[in-house]
């Protein structure tokens, strides 16, 4: 019996560890290459130092990292990650992580800010004539904070968390991406900026539970 619930234990630990090999690290602390790609910056960000090691400020205004390729290309399922600080006086809507085309099949990690400097998470799927929304106006955060949050699909349901808690679930029908970009701080087409912080982003091509989200 030990023997059996030790095998169990041991190949849990390796497939995991296989899942998170095949993992996308990207560090946000440069402004030359993320993930060893070559960027487009716009604007004038800046690498800041947090507690945690350096991350990218963005002005809320025209600050911006853009990347010619699309990490979740040919992905089925997946789990996007992003570590991230709010900061307060920017736009009411920011779209600061944005994957896949300009219109067509994309992800979206976005905020909304509340009058009462406040931010809840937004996240939204589009592939071919389906598309999902995930408003989460009922879990409100304080801004000026650094936050994980994460968007999960399983091959039917898209699920979101921010610090581990699921807010908010549906269903969608989702094809794998061909190709696109990736843009940081703003919207492919230039709109919906975001002020604020980025310290690191992963892209997994398996669905990750909270406890085996990156820390921060």
């Amino acid at each position: 019996m030990k023997l059996l619930s030790f095998v169990i234990l041991f190949s849990m630990s390796v497939f995991f560890s296989c899942a998170n090999d095949n993992a996308i690290v990207w560090n946000i602390d440069n402004l030359e290459k993320i993930g060893g790609h070559d960027i487009t910056v716009l604007g004038d960000p800046q690498v800041i130092e947090t507690p945690a090691g350096l991350a990218v400020e963005f002005d809320g205004e025209d600050d911006a990292i853009i990347l010619d390729m699309n990490p979740l290309a040919g992905f089925s399922k997946f789990t996007v990650e992003i570590i991230f600080r709010p900061d307060s006086g920017g736009n009411k809507e920011q779209r600061f992580f944005h994957i896949g085309e300009v219109n067509d099949d994309r992800v979206l990690i976005e905020t909304r800010l509340t009058e009462d400097n406040k931010w809840f998470f937004d996240t939204f799927i589009k592939s071919g004539e389906s598309e999902r929304t995930l408003y989460a106006q009922d879990f409100l955060h304080p801004l000026n904070e650094w936050y994980h949050a994460a968007l999960v699909y399983d091959g039917q349901n898209m699920r979101h968390f921010v610090n581990g808690l699921k807010e908010l679930e549906g269903t969608i029908e989702n094809t794998p991406m061909k190709g696109g970009q990736t843009s940081l701080g703003v919207r492919l087409n230039r709109i919906y900026w975001f002020k604020g912080a980025i310290r690191k982003a992963r892209i997994t091509p398996h669905v990750l539970s909270p406890e085996d989200f990156m820390s921060f």
